[in-house]
C-alpha cells in the first residue's frame, strides 16, 4: 500500500511536454496524452514551486528523419553523442503543435523550460540534452529555491520522464513519478526504463496520496 507524501514548501511539480503534438492527433501522438491534463492541473493546487517543460525544436533538427535521406520515422542514426532514434517532425518553435495543450493551467507555472532547440542535439530530459553534458538550466533553478525532492508527470514516460528521473536522481534530488499524470507509448522501450528507474529507487505513487501539510 502506498504511503501518503507530505508535501512542504521546497517540494517541486515537473510538468514535461504536454504539448500538442504529443496529444491525440499530434504529430507524435501519445495513446493517453490528453487524459492527463485534468488530474495535473488538479495536483498543481498542492505545489508551491511548479515547472513546464516544451520541446522546442527548429525545422532543421536532426532528431527529424525528415532531415535524412533515406532515413524513415523510428529509424535510428548516429550524431555526435550517439545513437539516435529520428522522430517524426514535432513540436516546432512557435507552431501549434509545440503549444501547451489548451486545457492545462499553465498559469500556475513559475518557470518554463524550453529544450530541444539546438538542431544537433535531441533533448529528451529536462535537465540535460542528450549529449548529457548541456544543460537546459533546470537544475540551477532548482537548487536556487532549495528544493530536495522533484514530482514528475507529463509525457512520456519511455523518453522525457524517464530519463529526467535518472538524471534528478543522479543530481541528488530524491525522484517521485505521478503515475496516474504521466502519458506512455508501452513500446519496446518501456520495460528497459522501468527497470532501471526502480534500480535507482525512483518511488512511484498516485495523485490521491500526495497531500499538502
Amino acid at each position: 500500500m502506498t504511503k501518503d507524501i507530505l508535501l512542504n514548501k521546497n517540494d517541486a511539480l515537473i510538468i514535461i511536454d504536454v504539448q500538442n503534438d504529443f496529444c491525440p492527433n499530434g504529430a507524435l501522438a501519445v495513446e493517453n496524452g490528453a487524459s492527463i491534463v485534468k488530474p495535473i492541473n488538479k495536483m498543481m493546487r498542492l505545489f508551491d514551486i511548479i515547472v513546464l517543460s516544451q520541446d522546442w525544436h527548429p525545422t532543421t533538427h536532426k532528431s527529424f528523419a525528415s532531415n535524412h535521406k533515406n532515413k524513415n520515422i523510428f529509424d535510428t542514426t548516429t550524431l555526435s553523442y550517439g545513437e539516435q532514434i529520428l522522430w517524426p517532425d514535432h513540436c516546432i518553435a512557435g507552431s501549434k503543435g509545440a503549444e501547451f495543450h489548451p486545457l492545462l493551467d499553465t498559469t500556475k507555472a513559475n518557470a518554463i523550460i524550453r529544450k530541444g532547440y539546438d538542431p544537433n542535439i535531441d533533448s529528451y530530459s529536462t535537465f540535460y540534452e542528450n549529449d548529457r553534458r548541456s544543460p537546459t538550466g533546470l537544475a540551477g533553478y532548482l537548487d536556487k529555491l532549495n528544493v530536495k525532492r522533484i514530482f514528475l508527470s507529463g509525457l512520456v514516460f519511455e523518453y522525457c520522464v524517464g530519463f529526467s528521473a535518472i538524471d534528478g536522481i543522479n543530481l541528488g534530488y530524491e525522484v517521485f513519478l505521478i503515475e496516474d499524470t504521466i502519458g506512455y507509448f508501452k513500446n519496446d522501450a518501456y520495460g528497459p526504463m522501468d527497470e532501471q528507474l526502480i534500480k535507482l529507487g525512483v518511488k512511484n505513487i498516485n495523485e490521491i496520496n500526495i497531500k499538502k501539510q
